[in-house]
């Protein structure tokens, strides 16, 4: 039990870190193409959160799935304003898209072979980092 709350929480740490970057970030996309695929993604990720909010209950009735916190909210904000202020290229911004996103793979992949979760924990964490697996492949397209 104890296990599928962290996985959810970790979960929706990493979607909410999707959402965040891809909020800081779209104001600097020019690529129509590009932007439109944040965009979609953006919504992928807010569907990984509901999910996660429908699901927690069941596991933990105390408490609301674990969020990212202001000082990682605003290291992510600081350090895509100072790696985008001289280069605001589809090439930079994919490319700090594309780290991010292999972080929130990591975590998932960790979460998937270190913890004793429920088939539905597991699930939904599949389809987290098989959604980010996809992304890296578009994100790849503008380097």
């Amino acid at each position: 039990m104890k296990d599928n709350v962290n996985s959810l929480d970790e979960l929706n740490k990493g979607a909410c870190m999707g959402i965040d970057a891809i909020l800081y970030i779209l104001d600097k996309v020019e690529n129509k193409k590009l932007k439109k695929l944040l965009e979609t993604d953006y919504f992928k990720y807010k569907e990984i959160t509901e999910k996660v909010k429908e699901l927690y209950p069941k596991y933990n009735e105390k408490k609301e799935p674990h969020k990212t916190n202001s000082l990682t909210k605003a290291m992510t904000y600081y350090d895509i304003e100072m790696k985008t202020l001289t280069d605001k290229s589809d090439s930079k911004i994919a490319e700090l898209l594309l780290k991010g996103t292999n972080m929130g793979i990591i975590e998932g992949v960790k979460l998937l072979n270190n913890k004793e979760i429920t088939k539905d924990v597991r699930d939904l964490i599949q389809e987290f980092v098989a959604m980010q697996e996809n992304e890296v492949e578009y994100l790849k397209r503008y380097l």
